[in-house]
């Protein structure tokens, strides 16, 4: 297990922890200057986000957020930005415009709508511990692509985009000289992966150019601090249902029963292992492009069946 908080990982580099790291329990990181800092995410909601400020109030006093990188679009990694107020704002240009087809409001619609179950009990589990009220639509103040030198008050920080891999522009956050990376989802540690776009071929890339970064401090999105072992655990799950899926797609298997179908052996130990159906059917997608989406409502459907059948 480990614990909720912010925790002080190498000089003047924070990570921010939420346990069990599953649906929208996200991490966060902080790079403090000598004038300023550097936010690495906000959180799903408001109040988490305030919470989270409110514990880094201390490091920050005097040290205020110049800058706040989001690693991706996804709601629990930028919900929280209107909170962190005169701070410029940098995502990848990808991530940009998919935060403007993910407002809070579309995830608050969804929340609410009364599903049947599985369906109904699957989403309130997953998100009904979140508020989304009063929450603005994310905005970026500057956008890049491939990569971004980033110096706040003479720390440098690099940006290296590596999506589309878990969303359509996920982004690393190095700090050479802390020896330390900000992974974003390219990492969820004891948790299951979401390969949300791809392809998967992008993320296996983001797994090895994280390893030969050769950082002795690694921060994922998701999950506990971990090392090579647990960047080497995602590749290889990855590896894994690409094979899986591949081998069930030439032999005429739906990616639904695709899923079904799949052994994960030590797998189905991760959190969330349930989301095997949603990284099947990308992959399905990327063998035959053309096929029809199976839809967000029909992802959340399947992986419901599993985890409750």
């Amino acid at each position: 297990m480990y614990s909720k908080g912010l925790q002080e990982v190498a000089d003047g580099i924070f990570a921010y922890l939420q346990p069990d790291g599953g649906w929208g329990w996200s991490n966060a990181g902080l790079v403090v200057a000598e004038d300023s800092s550097l936010l690495v995410d906000t959180l799903f909601d408001l109040a988490l986000t305030r919470d989270m400020l409110d514990t880094m109030a201390s490091v920050i006093d005097s040290r205020p957020i110049q800058t706040l990188v989001n690693t991706h679009a996804n709601g629990d990694h930028c919900y929280g930005n209107q909170l962190v107020e005169g701070a410029e704002v940098i995502a990848s240009a990808a991530s940009a415009a998919e935060m403007e087809n993910l407002p809070p409001a579309a995830l608050a619609a969804l929340l609410s709508a009364q599903f049947e179950p599985p369906l109904g009990r699957y989403m309130q589990e997953a998100f009904g511990p979140f508020s989304f009220e009063g929450i603005e639509p994310p905005t970026v103040d500057r956008t890049f692509t491939e990569s971004l030198e980033v110096s706040v008050g003479g720390r440098t920080a690099r940006l290296l985009e590596v999506g589309p891999a878990h969303t359509a522009g996920d982004v690393l956050v190095h700090v050479p000289e802390a020896d330390t990376i900000f992974t974003g989802d390219i990492l969820f540690i004891n948790g299951t992966p979401i390969v949300w776009d791809g392809p998967v071929s992008n993320w296996l890339a983001a797994c090895d150019l994280i390893l030969s970064l050769d950082c002795s401090v690694i921060v994922p999105g998701h999950g506990p601090l971990t090392d090579a072992n647990g960047v080497r655990a995602v590749r290889d799950y990855l590896s894994f249902v690409v094979q899986e899926a591949t081998e069930r797609h030439a032999a005429g298997m739906t990616a639904s029963d695709a899923a079904k179908d799949i052994d994960l052996g030590p797998y189905r130990e991760w959190l969330d292992w349930e989301r095997i159906a949603i990284n099947v059917d990308t992959v399905y997608g990327e063998i035959d492009p053309g096929r029809e989406s199976t839809g967000i409502v029909g992802l959340f459907s399947q992986m419901a069946e599993l985890k409750y059948s």
